[in-house]
């Protein structure tokens, strides 16, 4: 069993209040000591110093492991993941304009019935059972996600990720994820220029490293931009022609067949314009409560993105079957493996799998020490 500790975004709060008040538990101690002699930082720094360094997409990281977009609302969390020693911290993802989060709560308890939901089976349709009991063991823990991705004005968002950029210490880096805001009547044209637009935004920040979401649930069941590959390769070689030699990666969704995987891989990496895939994002799921009526409330939310433990099988399958395309196509590209990492032996796993990098949200916000522990086992290893 993996102890729990309080999470470092604070479920029983609205995004408002952990944006303008936030991180807690671990990740508001670290951010408190940061100016003390801490003789625990102190020796995780010397052994990082003392480990040959690796890249990720070129960028010289400590470890390869970090948390992905979305816990880490702005500076104050990607500075405490710094200093938790998550080396590779991604900012929210933001958008161009600002953008309102789904309403209060947000993050639910999930409870599938068996140990993982099978992003092709029938229970996550049928409804899965979602509730307040977080239990005890963060090794096990899955969560909804039900956020809509809400952002910043760029007059807010953009100060603070240049500031999250010049964060980051020796061995780390800041990935600025952004994705395109469709609205109603909105051409393919318009929607491509708006992101290249949020792209340029975030590269004036200074981030070394962007992604672009192609992979959000809560935008509408079966309405994922990743579920249309000619799509996003239009879009990633029209932001790539913007942000120029910046390495560029995608986050996707579970794609159930291999040759959607195929002709996503065809239509991004194989132009040039992707240097990696991110996978997966969480697996939309119709939750209810013990009742069986709607567990998160207001219209349109009765399905959300499920996160952890629960998505682990479906995560680590598809970056194998994205490792078996890539080597079968013979195309570059890394592969950033998500979903379910809440121990060194996930993360481990995921390695093994063919991911060069690997992150945790969940694990990350209930067991604020994952990257300590993994950093630990490798140093013992050797």
């Amino acid at each position: 069993m993996t102890s729990m500790d309080a999470p470092f975004y604070d479920v029983n709060l609205s995004y408002e209040d952990n944006y303008a008040k936030g991180p807690f538990g671990a990740f508001a101690t670290a951010l408190a000591r940061e100016d003390a002699a801490d003789s625990a930082a102190v020796a995780g720094k010397a052994a990082a110093a003392a480990r040959p360094a690796a890249t990720f997409l070129g960028v010289p990281v400590d470890l390869p492991f970090g948390i992905p977009a979305g816990p880490l609302l702005n500076s104050r969390y990607t500075h405490a993941a710094f200093l938790e020693g998550f080396d590779i911290a991604v900012y929210k993802t933001v958008r161009s304009r600002p953008w309102a989060c789904n309403a209060f709560p947000n993050v639910l308890s999930v409870h599938p019935q068996g140990d993982s939901i099978d992003p092709e089976g029938t229970e996550k349709d049928e409804g899965v059972l979602a509730d307040s009991d977080f239990g005890t063991d963060a090794a096990r823990i899955s969560i909804s996600n039900s956020f809509g991705v809400p952002s910043q004005d760029p007059d807010v968002w953009q100060p603070d990720m240049a500031l999250a950029v010049q964060q980051a210490g020796a061995g780390q880096v800041l990935v600025g994820s952004f994705q395109g805001s469709r609205t109603p009547g909105m051409s393919d044209d318009a929607y491509i220029a708006d992101c290249v637009t949020t792209a340029r935004l975030v590269q004036e920040t200074g981030a070394k490293i962007i992604e672009m979401n192609t992979s959000c649930p809560n935008e509408g069941h079966n309405r994922l931009l990743c579920h249309n590959p000619e799509l996003v390769g239009r879009i990633c070689d029209a932001v790539k022609n913007e942000i120029g030699d910046t390495p560029f990666m995608i986050k996707l969704a579970y794609l159930p067949a291999d040759e959607q995987v195929e002709t996503m891989v065809r239509d991004t990496a194989a132009h040039g314009a992707v240097q990696a895939l991110c996978t997966i994002n969480t697996i939309s799921c119709k939750l209810v409560d013990a009742q069986g009526g709607q567990a998160l409330p207001g219209a349109g939310r009765d399905r959300s993105g499920v996160c952890g433990a629960a998505i682990r099988p479906a995560g680590l399958a598809m970056v194998q079957r994205v490792a078996a395309v890539r080597e079968l196509l013979g195309v570059p590209f890394d592969i950033v493996g998500v979903g379910g990492v809440t121990t060194p032996a996930d993360y481990e796993a995921y390695r093994a799998a063919g991911a060069a990098a690997v992150m945790s949200a969940t694990g990350a916000m209930w067991n604020p020490a994952l990257a300590r522990q993994i950093k630990a086992g490798e140093v013992a290893a050797r």
